[in-house]
């Protein structure tokens, strides 16, 4: 049998072939049948090239009610949604306040005690009051939402549902219909009188008390009102504040409204700035009162209703938040000033052009610094700060101490934005708690003993790798009231020398605190050691070794320090609640004056008691006495002198350990334009554009995938499995002659 033995013997150099083919075959699978510009993409392939800015958030936002929200986290996503009257202009240098959805800033007149209306340049102890008179614009639309829906016969659809029509609700973008409905001077009006509602527990309802006029008494009227208030499924129903006037707030017409304000209170203009002076219209109240949506979650606190050039379309606070542009938009324009250097920026290319440019943002919750710092420079985020383990590898200091980017990060585009914050970050004695609070000279001395231990200095170099100053008071740099030299120093806890600042020496803070009571860090009358309680937030990898320093400091003074590390969320109950003996946090100006930080230390400003921002719970009356005298002043030489009486005060009473105040670094991409620091704003993202085609262009060259080690494994094992194919067939090839010849 000739022919089956010729077929026999050539079965190998087949098989040969085809295994050659195959891996051929594969090798062009892996090169050709795959899109390989992008293998490691976190986002859906259909999102490429669209107009769309990628950030990030590290916590879910508790408040989205702008009558309730009081952190930047929240305000970076509710200073797109809603509109207060003013706004800061985006470019300008000091800040400068400009009308929003106002038709001019408001008209402020004074009047005396007997009604009689005062010249603007009256004496401040002569005014007994102040009216702002705001005129908004006609046209301005809300965003689509189901409070606003109404049927065929004009009637609203949503508004008194009953709980068979909540069957299969689940989250807001179950309702099928929306509607919207213009701006109306009476939103402005009603969201002022939710300042006082006793569900809300505003954060600036104490310190609102003390200038709208008959706000405090308005809230003890809503809190009876509210107790008479009839229930529904375990919830008290809705109550309408518009059947319930108050004397500070006023409408005048559709589009006019009037604030009354006791005495003289320039900074009230920077309020009109902020989130709790936004509109809220009356229909969205009463819609997410209703029984059965707050057990659904749908609550303003997760779905905020705005006039903004955003809505948030997604709330998943497990992966993402979602801003949308909103359809129904009022329009605003690009500003064509600034202030100079921004023409060389590139900052007014964009002059005149409509608002907004982007047309979503899509935050992603990343807990931890590392990865979302190789997202950013494989191109998956548009904008990054700069962690300590990232430090190096994106700013290098000239030999002047000048910050400039590596030649890696020149390399790749990305530009570095810096700026001075006006912030402080700072560690906060309660001064309710029976240990460390209190206006007694142990307290006091044990409190400067702990301020001069905790060397933020070294904190500074370590953890913020430079960026920041360590604060001698509590107004920070850029703000009117900041001292700077020999006469601005905290006494108490450093020297002058050689022309600077110089820590005292742990020995001083060591005989401070056996002053105080505690020598080698045990109370002198029962011999126990003294522990100190600290409660923080974080958790990452990353913070260890902030806590491990942290317990270093108090050791030097022979002190334990217990960290209690929980989430933000906690961390503010327990703030609320006063649990907390010694804390850290921070905060960032709301509008750029003194007084925005001296009330942090303002006794009737107190968290636990007032519901306050004086997180401290610090009362001291002499300073409140000066507080009252200089908060309604202009910025002048006599300012000037009693902020120094009061940081003077504080520091001898020593409620905080200073802290710092904070430099920003910013990296921005190449397709990222406009990209300004502002402080102050909130509405910021409607400013910024981005190049989605240049985007994807870096994304394809920063990400192509190296696909060699496969070819080379794929060839590797082929060629592995050719011997054993020709063996194979060797055998196979004797059998059969085997038996052809049997």
């Amino acid at each position: 049998m000739p022919g089956y033995q010729s077929d026999a013997k050539h079965l190998p150099i087949r098989n040969l072939n085809r295994c050659a083919w195959f891996g051929l075959w594969l090798a062009g699978l892996i090169l050709t049948g795959c899109d390989m510009s992008e293998w490691n993409n976190p986002y859906p392939a259909a999102q490429r090239g669209k107009n769309i800015l990628y950030a990030s958030f590290e916590e879910r936002p508790k408040h989205l009610d702008p009558v309730r929200s009081y952190s930047s986290n929240e305000y970076a996503f509710i200073g797109q949604i809603y509109e207060p009257p003013l706004q800061y202009h985006y470019l300008k240098r000091p800040y400068e306040l400009m009308p929003l959805t106002a038709t001019a800033m408001p008209e402020v007149r004074y009047y005396d005690a007997a009604g009689q209306q005062l010249p603007a340049n009256a004496a401040a102890d002569l005014i007994a009051s102040s009216e702002y008179v705001i005129h908004i614009k006609p046209g301005i639309l809300y965003q689509p939402h189901p409070a606003f829906a109404r049927d065929a016969n004009g009637n609203y659809r949503y508004l008194d549902l009953k709980p068979a029509e909540l069957a299969g609700i689940r989250s807001l973008a179950d309702f099928p219909a929306t509607g919207t409905r213009e701006l109306v001077a009476a939103d402005y009006v009603y969201q002022i009188k939710r300042l006082a509602h006793p569900r809300l527990n505003s954060p600036i309802q104490g310190l609102m008390n003390d200038y709208i006029t008959g706000l405090a008494a308005y809230a003890k009227m809503l809190s009876a009102a509210d107790e008479a208030q009839p229930e529904l499924e375990g919830f008290k129903t809705w109550l309408d504040l518009r059947t319930l006037p108050l004397e500070g707030a006023e409408v005048i017409d559709r589009y006019t409204y009037r604030v009354r304000i006791k005495g003289k209170y320039p900074q009230f203009m920077y309020w009109l700035a902020m989130p709790f002076f936004a509109p809220m219209p009356w229909e969205a109240a009463r819609f997410y009162a209703q029984p059965g949506m707050q057990t659904r979650n749908i609550t303003l606190d997760w779905y905020p209703v705005g006039t903004g050039a955003y809505m948030l379309t997604v709330n998943n606070p497990n992966y993402q938040m979602v801003l949308t542009r909103n359809p129904n938009f009022h329009g605003m324009v690009y500003p064509s000033q600034g202030e100079q250097g921004d023409v060389a920026a590139g900052l007014l290319a964009d002059a005149g052009k409509p608002l907004p440019f982007i047309d979503q943002a899509i935050y992603r919750l990343e807990k931890e610094s590392i990865p979302y710092w190789n997202k950013f420079l494989q191109g998956y985020y548009d904008t990054s700060g700069i962690s300590a383990d990232s430090f190096d590898q994106a700013i290098q200091f000239s030999p002047k101490g000048e910050a400039a980017l590596t030649p890696v990060m020149r390399q790749k585009g990305i530009e570095l934005l810096t700026a001075v914050q006006s912030s402080t970050f700072y560690m906060g004695f309660n001064m309710l708690d029976p240990v460390v609070g209190g206006n007694s000279m142990r307290a006091r001395l044990l409190r400067r003993a702990i301020s001069i231990a905790v060397d933020y200095e070294d904190y500074i170099s370590i953890f913020a790798n430079g960026r920041g100053v360590s604060a001698q008071g509590i107004v920070p740099p850029g703000i009117f009231g900041h001292g700077e030299g020999k006469a601005a120093i905290n006494p108490f806890v450093y020297d002058w020398v050689n022309g600077r600042p110089q820590r005292k020496a742990v020995a001083v803070a060591k005989q401070l605190l056996a002053q105080a009571g505690y020598p080698n860090g045990r109370n002198r009358k029962t011999g126990k050691p003294l522990l100190i309680k600290l409660d923080v937030t974080g958790g990452g990898p990353e913070d260890k070794a902030r806590f491990d320093w942290l317990r270093k400091q108090f050791r030097k003074i022979d002190l334990e320090l217990v960290i209690r590390n929980t989430d933000y969320n906690r961390f503010q109950e327990k703030m609320r609640t006063g649990n907390a003996q010694v804390f850290m946090w921070g905060w960032n100006a709301d509008y750029p004056d003194p007084e925005n930080f001296m009330f942090l230390l303002y006794g009737p400003n107190g968290k636990v008691k007032h519901g306050g921002e004086n997180a401290a719970n610090y009362s001291n009356a002499e300073f409140d006495r000066l507080f009252d005298k200089m908060k309604n002043m202009e910025n002048s030489p006599a300012r000037y002198a009693i902020i120094l009486q009061m940081t003077d005060i504080a520091r001898r009473d020593a409620p905080w350990l200073w802290g710092m105040h904070p430099k920003q670094f910013v990296l921005t991409h190449s397709w990222y334009k406009n990209a300004k620091p502002n402080l102050m704003a909130h509405n910021t993202l409607m400013y910024k554009r981005i190049d989605p085609q240049l985007r994807e262009q870096k994304r394809r060259e920063w990400n192509r995938p190296v696909i060699w080690p496969v070819v080379v494994l794929s060839l590797v094992v082929l060629l592995s499995i050719i011997p054993g194919v020709i063996v194979y067939r060797r055998k196979e090839h004797q059998a059969a002659r085997h038996t052809a010849s049997s």
